[in-house]
């Protein structure tokens, strides 16, 4: 997984007027949440790829399919990045019926109102801090700026359901897509859209969140 470079720097010194405390507080990186797009898709597929196939034998998206998703509406799509390195994201799609079938692993539907969330990882360095909640809490906000957005849905094994429900997703019943020996169950949550005056969680925080 490649690293955003940065040129050498020098660092500055300090003025007799600012604590040091101050200064770091100013010279820290900020974190950044915002849309994936294609260029990202490597550091996606890394890091997809490390948290599923030891766990579930394959991946939600394949890296075709991760740039496929990623050209075709990546606005469903919300990466955290730290330091410029991506820790953590999830990508989605529109879609036109009440529950999922097989199309829905692979089609955006763009006249759609449901969002399907396809997958959602994070890098192993950072996981059991809570980034996972706090993503998936700042998506679903931000979904609520979509005035054509009603629900986001998906599908998982039934070991993540609590996680789930912790955000606010509710079961909907057994999924009807398999994949080999793997079934799954479908949950969604409602999106309240608030419509052209909303305004989105901010894409920038000035330091971490955990």
């Amino acid at each position: 997984m490649s690293l955003v470079g940065a040129l050498p720097f020098l660092k500055p010194r300090l003025s007799p007027s600012v604590s040091p405390g101050r200064q770091r507080r100013h010279t820290l990186p900020a974190s950044e949440f915002r849309p994936l797009d294609t260029q990202d898709a490597i550091s996606v597929f890394e890091i997809e790829k490390e948290a599923f196939i030891s766990v579930s034998g394959d991946c939600p998206l394949h890296l075709d399919e991760v740039r496929h998703f990623l050209t075709l509406c990546p606005e469903l799509s919300m990466g955290w990045f730290e330091e410029g390195r991506l820790v953590a994201f999830i990508i989605g799609s529109l879609w036109d019926q009440d529950r999922l079938t097989l199309e829905a692993l692979t089609l955006h539907k763009p006249k759609g109102s449901t969002v399907h969330i396809h997958v959602l990882a994070v890098h192993r360095t950072f996981r059991q801090q809570g980034k996972g909640p706090i993503l998936m809490w700042r998506y679903l906000q931000y979904l609520r700026c979509l005035p054509y957005v009603r629900r986001a849905v998906l599908m998982c094994e039934d070991f993540l359901i609590p996680f789930y429900q912790k955000s606010g997703f509710k079961v909907q019943g057994r999924c009807s897509i398999t994949v080999a020996s793997l079934t799954f169950t479908e949950m969604q949550y409602p999106v309240l859209s608030e419509g052209l005056g909303c305004k989105p969680p901010p894409y920038r925080i000035s330091d971490g969140m955990d």
